[in-house]
């Protein structure tokens, strides 16, 4: 009972939707896309599976035609950093913010010539977007290993003052952000493999992904952000008095 009311409660916010749309889509896709290329009698079921995933990743797609005034505002509340997240991590979040901004405005043109709203050619829009979104993870890539390697130094330092008076419950809070980076990483990986895939052919290896394997890691990554966000929550819950 307690999972069915967190799993209501999820589906209250836009970021509860999504997730849950994102990983049921990418589920369709894997299972659809092994069906139709290993198992030839299951082709039909397959095929509906497949169409059930485009038009989930149709949905959010439109969506995200209004996630543009949120993503700008916290590009203008973020600014240039605070001081003590260091130049590096700075200058990477900021170039992140922008390509994120970019991104949106590129994707919703692409969505307007599919959707005959414009009349021009949706591929080199579609690219463009996708462009900005591997620009964004790779950038978040380099940021939070950036945090990884920082953090673990730190607390290897034996020497250190931050190691020597660092209370306990500050050592797991610091742990639980390297756990957190590491799986930003892992799911990062995924989605840019998959952003590769869908860039024009040419590029490095776009276009050569089986259907079931765009699948296997979109659903790796929609995974590890539940269960991010999942635990997030659950720390959340722990410190509320």
């Amino acid at each position: 009972m307690a999972a069915l009311s967190g799993l209501a409660s999820a589906l209250e916010s836009y970021r509860g939707r999504d997730r849950l749309i994102r990983t049921l889509g990418y589920c369709c896709q894997l299972v659809g896309g092994v069906l139709v290329e290993q198992y030839p009698a299951r082709s039909e079921v397959g095929t509906r599976l497949l169409a059930l995933s485009s038009q989930l990743s149709h949905c959010r797609t439109i969506l995200r035609l209004f996630d543009d005034l949120a993503m700008f505002m916290y590009t203008k509340q973020y600014g240039l950093g605070a001081e003590e997240e260091g130049i590096f991590v700075r200058c990477v979040s900021v170039l992140g913010n922008l390509a994120d901004q970019l991104y949106y405005p590129c994707e919703h043109v692409a969505w307007a010539a599919d959707a005959k709203v414009l009349h021009m050619d949706s591929a080199w829009w579609w690219s463009l977007s996708t462009a900005f979104w591997g620009l964004s993870l790779l950038l978040g890539i380099a940021r939070s290993l950036w945090v990884v390697l920082k953090l673990r130094k730190q607390l290897r330092s034996p020497t250190a003052a931050f190691s020597s008076q660092l209370p306990r419950s500050k050592w797991r809070a610091v742990e639980a952000q390297i756990q957190s980076e590491v799986l930003t990483v892992l799911s990062n990986l995924a989605d840019l493999a998959n952003a590769v895939h869908w860039l024009p052919p040419g590029v490095l290896w776009a276009g050569r992904f089986p259907l079931w394997l765009v699948g296997l890691l979109g659903t790796i990554s929609s995974l590890l952000s539940v269960y991010q966000a999942v635990r997030a929550g659950g720390r959340a819950d722990a410190t509320t008095p």
